[in-house]
């Protein structure tokens, strides 16, 4: 098997994700109203602990030696990117996922229950 062969599997099933389960119609006016910081923030956390988890240098180009940090810093940073790439397509090709609901519906309180009163 080739090595590049799961990260292309992980990247896929990343697009997977951030194109078939997340609503873009709602996840992106909260980004363009400030929640863009918080997300550059984590990213920013997750290159710098995986840069202290796994410390490497990373040769790309043929040669271009990239440093410890900053290359975790470009993956996270196209891996954002990507999840963007993917609102974007939804928007295009004006995809909407299912609406999955999560709460239970409410309890109904209506007639019908055979509370008879007049019994007790």
């Amino acid at each position: 098997m080739p090595e590049w062969l799961p990260n292309l599997v992980a990247v896929l099933l990343w697009m997977a994700f951030w194109f078939f389960a997340v609503d873009w119609r709602k996840v992106g006016p909260f980004l363009r109203e400030g929640a863009w910081a918080p997300c550059v923030l984590l990213g920013l956390m997750a290159a710098l602990a995986w840069s202290r988890i796994a410390p490497s240098d990373e040769y790309v180009l043929g040669g271009l030696r990239l440093a410890n940090f900053w290359w975790q810093l470009g993956v996270v940073g196209l891996l954002m990117a990507l999840a963007l790439f993917c609102g974007w397509l939804q928007e295009q090709w004006r995809y909407e996922p299912p609406e999955i609901q999560i709460e239970p519906p409410p309890a109904e309180h209506g007639h019908g229950h055979g509370h008879d009163l007049a019994h007790h």
